[in-house]
């Protein structure tokens, strides 16, 4: 797939958020008005990337955005988010939930790792599936590219994985703010189109 030599068998599609809490209409930000076209176009876009590398032996790896229930089911939000996303409420992002899931667009997806903060290395399980899955290369996708795939894609970078942002895979709440984004992870990652990544994995 690329000049580095790590097979597709070693290949991961990294999903970052696309849940239905944050995606669909009935979940928390689509019942608060907090969405964006371009975030809603993520799903199909990259699925036939996600089809095609499981059909040639990667892995699809979806990592999801977690509040845990704590007393009474209230769920454990930190003041920053509380803050920033004040309509967040009791069963929102619960594990086990429907709103909790990888939207269907992605589903059946390998693993599924539950993630408490921006990066989805923090305080996860994820490094841990990925040695399990003897995954070398991640393609980043997801939301938002600003807070979450930044913060995943830079704790990749410094555990020594091999990632590469999918351009047009990844958006923000903005045009502006995904570019702006985009641009300070070239210096750390590869930048690719899922196009081009199509063509790499099929060609493996």
């Amino acid at each position: 797939m690329s000049t580095t030599g790590i097979p597709v068998e070693r290949t991961a599609l990294l999903v970052c958020d696309l849940q239905n809490d944050f995606l669909h209409p009935n979940g928390a930000y689509g019942r608060a008005g907090q969405t964006a076209p371009e975030i809603l176009a993520l799903p199909e876009r990259v699925k036939p990337l996600a089809d095609l590398l499981r059909s040639r032996g990667g892995w699809v790896i979806s990592t999801n955005f977690t509040l845990v229930p704590g007393r009474g089911g209230e769920p454990m939000i930190s003041p920053h988010l509380k803050t920033l996303r004040p309509f967040l409420a009791k069963g929102d992002f619960k594990p086990g939930s429907w709103g909790h899931r990888t939207v269907d667009a992605l589903q059946p997806v390998d693993v599924e790792v539950e993630k408490v903060a921006y990066s989805a290395f923090y305080m996860s399980r994820l490094e841990w599936v990925l040695a399990k899955c003897g995954v070398e290369r991640l393609l980043v996708c997801g939301i938002v590219t600003n807070g979450g795939v930044a913060s995943t894609v830079r704790d990749a970078h410094v555990r020594e994985f091999d990632a590469i942002l999918l351009e047009d895979g990844t958006a923000a709440f903005s045009r502006e703010v995904h570019e702006v984004s985009v641009a300070a992870l070239r210096p750390i990652c590869r930048v690719a189109t899922v196009a081009r990544m199509m063509v790499e994995v099929a060609s493996s």
